[in-house]
């Protein structure tokens, strides 16, 4: 197809920028990248799927999909045998991708840093896959690329776990991320050779885990640094403004993030409060917060990140005890107790829905029970190395279901990240653009 009349959709991912906080800085600083984004007359919040995970979300929106179809609930899975976690990745969604489904018409696509691709796969054009990415060899189709972004130093993503503790570390990580991403537009648009462009920034979701307060506040001592990310963040929406803009009709521009965020108040473990009320008995000592190798015969439920609650059913896992019967009835009795728990004098969660509510036509065994919805500020945690239910563990911000960013040229009213990936799919079904049926 001749690049003068292709239809192009370009897709901007501002992972973790809350409606909100982008309307916060605009009004208070020169941003002119996600000032023009905001006037779009379509800007406006979404709501994440649940739980809302960068995974669970990128995952939906790449599918156009639910987790009910696409079958990602969350960070981790555990093996039902073994009793191990592993991280969910591209190997394990069940359904189709909007790439799969525009290369299958012979469209092409772009894809860089959009979580919840790892591995890459073959696509018909370019995939440089985001967090969670091991390796930059798995995370690049063609493979032939890698070795081309690890010349230009292409950075992955930053090393938050030391960042956590050297500030100034993470700092300069964000900034070498951007970098990197810049790069990676440089090289991969210029040839205008796509249909679909997506370049997702997740320098806004690190920055507002460990320093979502002194992004508010001018008297924080790390103002001036988030202030520093946040407009080398906005240079490079300008750029890929600047590049939209030149782009020939017909074409359309979607900016989206993937959750919200708020000020953390306490981190809250499920597992922690499930040991302490007699339902999750670990044999031996945890070697890390991710080892549930340790899951007993005595155990009623546990929970995997971040509120995913399971009955430990004897159909389901290898060391399970519970009937249908048993399962079904301690299922409310612990939808009721966790309803009464309460932190400073407030309810913990805003509600506490059945898997099958929020997943009504799922197929899939590894279906949570419960999926627990926390109030803002609360962060729900499934660590098997706790015993207190509530700590501060050196977070400062948290995800949040609500209040994710929104912005299209169409002017859409999608509602949730899925229905932005639906706008996807809808734009190249157009029958003015005669792209897919």
């Amino acid at each position: 197809m001749l690049s003068h009349n292709r239809a192009r959709l370009v897709v901007l991912g501002l992972d973790g920028l809350p409606y909100s906080m982008a309307q916060e800085l605009t009004s208070r600083f020169n941003l002119p990248g996600l000032d023009a984004l905001l006037q779009m007359e379509s800007s406006h919040p979404i709501h994440s799927d649940l739980p809302e995970l960068s995974p669970v979300n990128w995952t939906s929106f790449f599918t156009a999909a639910g987790p009910d179809t696409h079958g990602i609930f969350g960070f981790t899975e555990l093996d039902p045998f073994f009793y191990t976690l592993h991280f969910a990745d591209s190997t394990q969604v069940r359904c189709k991708s909007t790439f799969d489904i525009l290369g299958e018409k012979g469209l092409i696509s772009k894809s860089v840093n959009l979580p919840g691709t790892y591995p890459a796969w073959p696509v018909q054009g370019i995939m440089v896959s985001g967090f969670p990415a091991p390796d930059l060899a798995g995370a690049v189709h063609p493979g032939a690329l890698a070795a081309r972004l690890a010349s230009e130093g292409y950075k992955q993503e930053a090393d938050t776990r030391r960042g956590r503790l050297e500030p100034e570390y993470l700092f300069t990580e964000l900034h070498a991320t951007l970098r990197s991403r810049r790069r990676a537009l440089e090289l991969f648009w210029p040839d205008l050779a796509f249909d679909l462009f997506i370049l997702v920034l997740t320098e806004m979701d690190r920055m507002g885990h460990f320093f979502f307060p002194a992004l508010r506040n001018e008297d924080d001592p790390w103002h001036g640094q988030c202030l520093e990310v946040v407009r080398h963040l906005d240079q490079l929406i300008q750029e890929v403004l600047e590049r939209y803009q030149a782009l020939p009709q017909p074409k359309r521009l979607i900016a989206l993030a993937d959750h919200g965020f708020a000020e953390l108040d306490t981190e809250v473990d499920i597992n922690a409060w499930l040991g302490n009320s007699g339902l999750l008995h670990l044999e031996g000592d945890p070697w890390s917060e991710n080892d549930a190798t340790g899951i007993g015969p005595a155990s009623k439920a546990f929970a995997l990140d971040p509120g995913r609650i399971f009955m430990h059913r004897k159909s389901r896992f290898k060391r399970g005890s519970l009937s249908p019967a048993e399962a079904d009835a301690l299922r409310e009795e612990i939808s009721a107790s966790l309803s009464g728990l309460s932190y400073e004098g407030e309810a913990v969660f805003e509600r506490i829905f059945r898997g099958e509510e929020l997943y009504p036509d799922c197929p899939y065994p590894h279906r949570p029970d419960l999926v627990c919805l926390p109030r803002r500020g609360l962060d729900l945690k499934a660590k098997f190395n706790r015993s207190e239910i509530f700590g501060n563990f050196g977070r400062t911000g948290t995800h949040t279901a609500d209040d994710a960013f929104f912005a299209d040229s169409y002017g859409s009213g999608a509602s949730s990240v899925r229905q932005a990936g639906q706008e996807v799919l809808s734009f190249f079904r157009d029958p003015e653009k005669i792209l897919i049926t």
